[in-house]
C-alpha cells in the first residue's frame, strides 16, 4: 500500500510539472533536457567525403544521397554519388551519375577524370583516353593523378593487352573540394 502511495505521488508531481507553464519544454529551461532534433549542420558532401576516405563507401552514398536530397542534384552530388557507386562496383549506375554530371559542368576534370576509370574498368579504352584528354584538358595539365590515368588509358588502348597490376599502377579517383584535387584509393 504504501509503495503505491508513492507512485501515486510521484505521478501526480509529474502530471503538474508538465501542466505548469512551460512544461518540460527544454527551451524555458536551459538545463532541461535537450529538444527534438533538427536539421543536422553537417554537409552532406564533407560527411561522405570523410567516408570514402575511410572506405566506408556505403554509409559515403548514403551521406550523398542525403546531400543530394538537400541540396539537389547539381554537379558536385552526382560526381560524389558516381563515384561512390564505382567504389561499391556499380559500374552502370555510376556511368549515368557522372555523364550527367559532365553535361551539367563539362568545365569539372574530376567528373571527366572518373568518368574514364569507369570506362577503363568496362574495356571502354578508346572512349577513355578521350576522356582522360577531356579531364587533362579542362584542368591545364595540372594534376599529375589525371595526367597518370590518361598515359595508362593511352597504354591500355595502344596495348589490350597491357596489365597496369604488373607494373603496379593503380587508376586514381579525383574529387574537388576547396579548389583541390584529393586522390581515392583506386578499386
Amino acid at each position: 500500500m504504501r509503495i503505491s502511495r508513492a507512485i501515486f505521488a510521484l505521478a501526480l508531481i509529474l502530471v503538474s510539472a508538465a501542466c505548469a507553464p512551460g512544461g518540460f519544454d527544454a527551451s524555458n529551461d536551459p538545463k532541461g533536457a535537450p529538444g527534438v532534433a533538427g536539421e543536422s549542420d553537417l554537409d552532406g558532401l564533407i560527411v561522405g567525403h570523410r567516408l570514402m576516405a575511410a572506405g566506408e563507401y556505403e554509409l559515403a552514398l548514403r551521406a550523398y544521397t542525403r546531400a543530394a536530397a538537400k541540396d539537389g542534384l547539381n554537379v558536385d552530388t552526382l560526381s560524389a554519388l558516381g563515384s561512390a557507386n564505382l567504389k561499391l562496383g556499380r559500374l552502370g549506375q555510376a556511368e549515368r551519375l557522372l555523364r550527367r554530371a559532365t553535361d551539367q559542368a563539362p568545365e569539372f576534370p574530376a567528373a571527366w577524370n572518373n568518368l574514364g576509370v569507369i570506362l577503363l574498368e568496362k574495356g571502354e579504352y578508346g572512349e577513355a583516353a578521350e576522356v582522360f584528354r577531356r579531364a587533362f584538358a579542362t584542368d591545364n595539365g595540372n594534376s599529375d593523378q589525371i595526367r597518370e590515368n590518361l598515359r595508362l588509358a593511352l597504354a591500355n588502348l595502344e596495348d589490350p593487352d597491357y596489365d597496369p597490376s604488373q607494373q603496379n599502377q593503380d587508376f586514381k579517383l579525383v574529387r574537388r573540394g576547396q579548389g583541390d584535387f584529393v586522390i581515392l584509393t583506386a578499386l
